[in-house]
């Protein structure tokens, strides 16, 4: 007959409790060791997403301002004059709608530059600073 011995050491995650069942379970210390990790590692990735999201607001602002001022200039080249509104651009339908501004922080719209009958530019309404230094409004 072949005999087992069983182990007399406990599993490695089993602690001897005060009651001493050997319950598993962290320490306090070791929860704020890792409590403070996460916390260094969100430290460390927060700026970087925030920072993200401002380049795709400011890659979006360039892109809409491009697309509507090739909408405004192909306008006053086929018509001769520019637009009474930008709702004249989706109507006549250089433009399938009106694009968000994603830097202005309400729903204020853009900020139309008049002249010659019509809008002759088209900036953004918000009065913040872009990455490079300029206001948005100057883009």
């Amino acid at each position: 007959m072949i005999c087992v011995q069983e182990p007399t050491e406990r599993p490695l995650m089993a602690r001897a409790s005060k009651t001493g069942k050997g319950e598993a379970g962290f320490t306090i210390a070791e929860l704020l060791v890792v409590l403070v990790i996460i916390a260094l590692l969100a430290a460390v990735a927060v700026p970087n997403v925030t920072g993200a999201i401002r380049r795709a607001e400011e890659a979006a602002l360039r892109e809409n301002l491009s697309v509507m001022r090739g909408a405004l200039d192909d306008y006053f080249t086929d018509k001769g004059s520019y637009p009474a509104a930008l709702d004249d651009l989706v109507s006549e339908k250089y433009l399938r709608s009106i694009p968000e501004d994603p830097v202005a922080d309400d729903d204020s719209g853009w900020r139309l530059i008049r002249g010659g009958g019509g809008i002759e530019d088209i900036t953004s309404a918000s009065n913040e600073v872009g990455s490079d230094d300029r206001p948005y409004s100057d883009w």
